[in-house]
C-alpha cells in the first residue's frame, strides 16, 4: 500500500512548488533538486513516472492492503540522487540524513526526527 505523497503536510514542513534553490552553486545537488521540483510541479509528466514507478515496484504485492511502504515520491528523490551522484547507499544515507535541502525536497519537516 504505496501512497504517491502524503496530501496532508506537517509541521515545518515546506511546499515544494514554493522550495528556492540556490542557482549560483556549482554543486549538483541543487540543480539536480530544481529538475526534482520540475518534474513533481509538472501535473501529467509526474502522473506519468508514477505509473511507472507503481507499474515497476513489486508487481506482485497487493498494494491495497498490507503496511503502507515508502512513498513513491521519496523513491523517485533517492533514485536520483543516488543515480545523479554514482553513490553507494552508505553516501545516499548519509546525505538523506544531513542535507538539509534535500530533507526539505523528501518532505522531512523541520521538526521531523525521521532517519
Amino acid at each position: 500500500m504505496r501512497v504517491v505523497q502524503n496530501e496532508q503536510m506537517t509541521i515545518g514542513e515546506v511546499d515544494l512548488s514554493k522550495m528556492v534553490f540556490d542557482i549560483k552553486s556549482r554543486d549538483d545537488i541543487p540543480r539536480m533538486l530544481r529538475g526534482l521540483q520540475f518534474i513533481y510541479m509538472t501535473i501529467p509528466l509526474r502522473n506519468a513516472i508514477f505509473q511507472l514507478l507503481e507499474s515497476r515496484i513489486a508487481p506482485k504485492v497487493s498494494k491495497f492492503i498490507g503496511r503502507p511502504g515508502m512513498a513513491l515520491w521519496k523513491i523517485l528523490v533517492c533514485g536520483v540522487v543516488r543515480l545523479d551522484l554514482n553513490c553507494d547507499y552508505d553516501r545516499l544515507h548519509e546525505r538523506v540524513n544531513h542535507h538539509d535541502t534535500l530533507r526539505a525536497i523528501l518532505g522531512h519537516g523541520a521538526f521531523d526526527d525521521v532517519r
